[in-house]
């Protein structure tokens, strides 16, 4: 934990959204179970492990240490998130969590929910394909596949997207899209559709074609959408779904599929793809495997 601890004494005052703290990279021996992230307000400590009073008490105190010197006077927010089973038990250490919690990342606003569920509402590690995006929207119709909360329409319409659509099975994190929208006082130009993606290829067809395609699928969603068999479903659609020299970001978080698998499927299936780079991930996310981290490959159309 020792790692963990010295970042938390070094770092510091934050704005942003982000991870402060990635032990799952393999980067700090003895740590892999551990990640800090700040989602202002509130600090949230994530364990992959079982975890000790006397570990918990050792961070509480180091962080307690810091924030006096960071942010003197200040309340101190912080919840802790144990997936030792796979599921997330999370509870309110020290402070409290606003409602609604809503935190910024480059000049856009997002709600968060860090009290429920394993996902926040904000992907941190995706921040430099959001970045990307916002730089190729202007002018652009733009496809948002499993759009879950809309970050990237959010930074799309700022960028000056002629539209966006974003489709994706959850009512529920579409919702918090919409309210994402209204955050930041966008245009009308956006559409949320509530739909399995593999049962609605005429309407996004219809729709079409796309300068830009975004799809960033969860790895293993059962009953939905199992990456290994299913994402070549989705490339195979891009070459009619496009513009002539559009472009694409074809992102996956699963450390047992590696680059090469996202390239191969792509020259079965949509061989008139161009790879041009693999984006760089967050600094805090690096990993001592960059094939376990996130993949985010950006294709351009013939």
């Amino acid at each position: 934990m020792q790692a963990l601890l010295n970042t938390i004494a070094q770092m510091p005052l934050l704005e942003d959204a982000q991870r402060v703290f990635h032990g799952r990279g393999g980067m700090f021996p003895g740590c892999e179970q551990w990640s800090l992230d700040w989602f202002a307000p509130v600090w949230v400590l994530t364990s992959f492990k079982p975890v000790t009073d006397e570990e918990l008490a050792a961070f509480q105190n180091a962080l307690k240490a810091r924030w006096h010197t960071l942010a003197p006077g200040q309340p101190m927010n912080w919840v802790f998130q144990s997936r030792v089973t796979g599921e997330a038990d999370t509870r309110l250490m020290a402070g409290s969590v606003p409602e609604p919690h809503v935190v910024t990342e480059q000049g856009a606003r997002y709600v968060v929910h860090v009290m429920r569920g394993q996902n926040h509402g904000l992907f941190l590690d995706m921040a430099h394909g959001r970045e990307w995006l916002k730089r190729h929207a202007q002018h652009e119709n733009i496809l948002n596949l499993f759009a879950y909360t809309c970050a990237f329409s959010v930074v799309a319409l700022q960028g000056g997207a002629a539209q966006v659509v974003n489709l994706d099975m959850s009512q529920g994190a579409l919702a918090i899209g919409q309210q994402n929208h209204r955050l930041n006082d966008l245009p009308p130009k956006a559409r949320f559709l509530g739909h399995d993606i593999f049962k609605t290829w005429g309407k996004i067809n219809k729709m079409g074609p796309y300068g830009v395609i975004v799809i960033d699928p969860p790895s293993y969603q059962k009953g939905s959408f199992v990456a290994s068999k299913d994402y070549i479903k989705l490339i195979r659609r891009l070459p009619d779904l496009l513009e002539p020299q559009g472009h694409v970001l074809l992102c996956l978080n699963a450390p047992e599929l590696d680059t090469p698998f996202l390239h191969a499927q792509v020259a079965e299936a949509a061989p008139s793809l161009r790879f041009v780079e693999r984006l760089a991930n967050p600094a805090a996310f690096v990993d001592i495997d960059p094939e376990k981290s996130l993949k985010v490959l950006h294709y351009q159309n013939a």
